[in-house]
């Protein structure tokens, strides 16, 4: 579960997205993301969850029955190095894709009208009406924030990371 949601973190934020950014025209690029998004914030709050339940425990066995799981997560002792990374993982993908997602979504279909109503595309040379204004404000704080937000669960999982690789 671990390799998998790191993998596609770093796949999808620092090569499959930027690449696309590169070699799509912007009308595909975003229909991409679309299709994309929703199924990369699942995964990434899901595995999360998974991570959760199969948590290895103790390094010592006698320990190990008592540490395994959910009780391993929830232990005081892995407060800062299990549960709060493993909670910050799981916000930050449910963030993503119950609330910003969409939203974002919502404002880009908002921008294609917009462009229609205004018979001028949104990345076209300004002056912009003061509603495609306001919707490119809007994309743009929407993008900033997921892609925040998507960085600190890739934090997360590099600190979780660490642990893992401690029990080792």
């Amino acid at each position: 579960s671990y390799g998998s949601l790191l993998g596609t973190t770093l796949f999808q934020s620092f090569l499959a997205g930027p690449l696309a950014y590169k070699a799509l025209s912007r009308p595909q690029f975003a229909t991409l993301q679309t299709k994309t998004f929703p199924y990369y914030f699942g995964l990434q709050s899901v595995l999360p969850v998974l991570l959760c339940l199969t948590y290895p425990g103790a390094k010592h066995l006698s320990a190990r029955l008592h540490s395994l799981g959910v009780y391993g997560v929830l232990a005081e002792e892995n407060r800062w190095s299990v549960l709060v990374p493993l909670g910050v993982m799981f916000g930050a993908g449910v963030l993503n894709w119950a609330v910003v997602g969409p939203w974002t979504t919502k404002v880009m279909k908002e921008r294609k009208h917009q462009e229609t109503r205004d018979g001028k595309k949104y990345t076209d040379e300004g002056p912009h009406s003061q509603d495609m204004q306001r919707l490119n404000k809007s994309f743009a704080a929407l993008h900033g924030a997921s892609t925040l937000i998507n960085l600190t669960g890739l934090g997360a999982m590099i600190w979780y990371g660490f642990t893992l690789g401690s029990m080792m």
